[in-house]
């Protein structure tokens, strides 16, 4: 559905208000129209803003990255940590401006939501630093290094138009209907909802319009346009057969076909997200299905294969068979006449190639001296039979590397659809910004995922009857057990020792048998000696230190239903397994973690649908220790 300037209007006024004071922390490439902007505020929740194409939102949803967007890594190395300082859009025209600052520096974003639609960025002056797609026509030129100039347009500023600016649009024959939305920009739904609540008929010519039903028409638009721009809304989804539409306001012809939404914002969400989700399933399974269909075709050109040769060699070995008859029946020469005449009814015959005496039977061609007797000519043909039936072996084993082919494009198209998806954006716990999980005696975990979370859990949240765990390998996290009593739990400690021995550089360099040791807070120094310095992330540790030795690489990804709340979480596969509604088990193997993520994702999916809409393929990925792995153990919870 195209999004209405009006309904742009109403967009960018709520959009702007709510993104006061948030600077951009991320941005993500959805596909190659779309782009998702992670908005941050020191004291507000995020706020999610899509902005692609087809339109502008505020979404609940993490969407999973689809495939490249060109502007991606620009965008990100200009607007990142850049404050939003205002949205704009000029008059009703389908266009949004949206101006970044950072420091001195401003950077516009400007966003075309008509025909196949666009994104530039551009400098403060609005020169195109780069854009999405260039344009080179009569009237427009968009490239990078030029001015950026709207496209020319014919409308009416419906937001602020005047009375004497309408009679002039309703001096020609044309329809009412057409009038109105040509003349305005209005989409049909809207021009339709206008001409029905004035009761005029949308055939009659404008100019045959009376002064009453021109100040009903004007009054009606006004009354419809400040509706939707002023957020009157009685928001509802339309569904009409394959196309869903999203709208502020409710129409009167809407009838059973209009679902009610909690806002327009929210029904864009919806409508949106959907088609961006439907075209990059789309776009996977045409791709799946296109590699299965080839591969199946050849599947049966190798198994056609074996069927000609097999009829190759039995025709040879009858031939051979029928040497042996003849000569029990006294015949010795293959050129005798009888023995040409039963070739010839058997589709062979004895003929010559450049001087070379060959016996053609069927599309076989087979040397021979025809003055050996029959017996031996038999020999050769028993011997040429054999060597056919052994082309057979390759080609099987030519199958055999097909269908393993083909079972491996089914399921990675399966693991590609199912890794296409959302996951709702909710208010997390402190603990899920880090590594983290709960031991089995229900003790929580948390571990750092680099130097500045390492340095933040030790600065932050380390506690006095806490206990801080450090494998003996550089490359290691900080790892905390929250206790809340001075008894020592032995099964604790051994699970939080081997996480984080697993979370270190062992896992992806394979090193079994590192050493992990835990200290008390205390002896925990966060400052170095006088004249020494310490890198970011680092700390000095004094005293006795408790260790453990870690003989196994092993950890469990899983799905923990906490509360109201499903959360993802990786640890040592006892608590996992014993707690989660699903789980998977992984080793260090040559999986990489990204196609990892996905298979784990598809496994989960395929235990509980909702799922899907809960973790996308990052947030696996998340969780994951880094470098390769694979998955050694599934289940699911028994009650």
């Amino acid at each position: 559905m195209p999004l209405a300037g009006i309904e742009l209007a109403y967009l960018v006024k709520e959009i702007e208000t709510e993104t006061q004071g948030y600077y951009v922390s991320n941005i993500w490439g959805i596909n190659r129209n779309s782009l998702l902007f992670k908005l941050h505020h020191p004291k507000k929740p995020d706020i999610m803003l899509m902005i692609s194409t087809t339109g502008m939102w505020v979404t609940s949803k993490k969407i999973d990255s689809i495939e490249p967007n060109k502007l991606l890594r620009r965008l990100r190395s200009d607007l990142l940590r850049s404050k939003i300082e205002k949205i704009e859009q000029i008059g009703t025209e389908r266009i949004a401006y949206l101006t970044f600052s950072n420091f001195d520096n401003r950077i516009i974003l400007i966003v075309e939501f008509f025909g196949e639609g666009n994104l530039l960025l551009c400098n403060y002056n609005k020169k195109i630093l780069a854009l999405l797609h260039s344009i080179d026509v009569k009237h427009r030129q968009l490239r990078v290094g030029v001015d950026y100039n709207p496209p020319p347009t014919n409308n009416i500023d419906v937001i602020n138009f005047r009375k004497e600016e309408f009679k002039k649009i309703l001096s020609s024959s044309t329809t009412i209907g057409k009038t109105i939305g040509r003349g305005l920009g209005l989409p049909k739904k809207y021009v339709e909802e206008i001409i029905r609540l004035s009761s005029i008929n949308r055939e009659k010519p404008s100019n045959q319009l009376s002064n009453d039903e021109i100040e009903s028409l004007y009054d009606i638009i006004n009354t419809t346009i400040s509706n939707v721009i002023e957020g009157n809304h009685d928001p509802t989804i339309i569904n009409d057969g394959e196309i869903s539409e999203v709208f502020p306001i409710r129409f009167s012809d809407d009838n059973t076909k209009a679902k009610k939404v909690s806002s327009f914002n929210n029904g864009l969400d919806v409508i949106f997200s959907e088609q961006i989700l439907q075209k990059g399933k789309s776009l996977y399974s045409d791709t799946a299905e296109k590699k299965i269909k080839e591969l199946e075709n050849t599947l049966d050109e190798q198994k056609k294969a074996i069927s000609v040769v097999l009829e190759k060699s039995k025709q040879i070995a009858n031939i051979a068979n029928l040497f042996f008859t003849m000569q029990s029946e006294g015949k010795s020469d293959i050129k005798d006449p009888t023995i040409i005449e039963v070739l010839h009814d058997k589709n062979s015959e004895l003929i010559k190639e450049k001087g070379v005496s060959i016996l053609q039977i069927g599309d076989s061609k087979i040397k021979i001296n025809p003055d050996l007797p029959l017996p031996s000519i038999a020999s050769k043909l028993f011997d040429e039979s054999k060597k056919q039936k052994s082309a057979i072996k390759s080609i099987e084993k030519l199958i055999k590397k097909t269908e393993d082919k083909l079972e491996k494009t089914i399921q990675k198209g399966e693991i590609a659809r199912g890794s296409i998806g959302f996951a709702e954006v909710r208010k997390k716990s402190w603990f899920e910004r880090y590594r983290w999980f709960f031991t089995s005696d229900g003790i929580l975990a948390v571990g750092g995922r680099d130097s500045s979370s390492n340095s933040a859990i030790i600065r932050k949240y380390v506690e006095k009857d806490d206990k801080v765990f450090h494998a003996e390998i550089n490359g290691s996290p900080f790892f905390i057990l929250k206790d809340r009593n001075d008894k020592i739990m032995p099964l604790s400690i051994s699970e939080t020792s081997q996480a984080t021995v697993c979370f270190s550089r062992a896992w992806k360099e394979g090193m079994y048998g590192v050493n992990c040791y835990w200290v008390t807070p205390e002896q925990v120094k966060k400052a170095a000696p006088s004249g020494q310095t310490m890198g970011k992330g680092s700390f000095i540790i004094e005293g006795t230190r408790n260790y453990n030795k870690i003989s196994t690489l092993k950890l469990a990804v899983g799905i923990l239903h906490k509360e109201e709340n499903y959360l993802l979480v990786c640890g040592p596969p006892e608590p996992i397994k014993n707690t989660c509604v699903c789980y998977a088990v992984i080793e260090p193997g040559s999986i990489e973690i990204a196609d990892m993520g996905k298979r784990i994702r598809a496994n989960f999916v395929g235990v509980d649908e909702k799922f899907a809409k809960m973790f996308v393929v990052d947030d696996y990925v998340r969780v994951l220790p880094t470098g390769g792995s694979k998955i050694t153990e599934t289940g699911i919870l028994e009650n």
